[in-house]
């Protein structure tokens, strides 16, 4: 886990970076000379939805996404432990299907390509279905976590100082 978490972090980040520069790229090219860059907008979408489900397999892990606690809250904690279980095992129930699925896409995407570029698309698929597959391995790790009381194991470790 401890380098599986980095790296799935490293990833996401990765692909957010490179969605930032793709677009402002295109920007100043098409402000300062008039051209394109070609399939950036192809590029830009493929690499926004790998960067989201990266990011769903972080946000999964560490039980951080945006969620009310108005439940949560008011419960002891053994009571709060079997609610964040039965909370990430619904998680999972959603991201099992939703991985196989998008492997089912990239085995059916067959020669398509982007616009321009006629990029395959079948590999910006399967990067995203990787991240379905990591979704899914880093649920299971939380409901194991959780269930063995190990809360701590969850929470991301700090940065440290150089």
């Amino acid at each position: 886990m401890r380098r599986l978490l980095p790296a799935t972090e490293l990833v996401a980040a990765v692909f957010l970076l490179a969605i930032a520069l793709l677009t402002a790229g295109n920007v100043l090219l098409r402000d300062l000379f008039a051209v394109q860059i070609p399939d950036w907008f192809d590029g830009a979408r493929m690499l926004q939805g790998i960067a989201l489900f990266w990011g769903v397999a972080l946000a999964t892990y560490y039980g951080s996404h945006i969620c009310v606690d108005a439940l949560w809250e008011h419960l002891s904690p053994p009571r709060r432990r079997w609610l964040d279980i039965l909370a990430t095992l619904l998680a999972l129930a959603f991201l099992g299907p939703l991985a196989w699925m998008v492997w089912v896409k990239v085995a059916g995407t067959g020669t398509q390509g982007t616009m321009d570029l006629r990029l395959p698309l079948w590999v910006f698929y399967a990067i995203a279905s990787v991240g379905t597959t990591v979704a899914v391995l880093l649920a299971l790790v939380r409901v194991a976590l959780l269930w063995r009381g190990d809360e701590q194991a969850l929470r991301p470790e700090p940065l440290a100082d150089d």
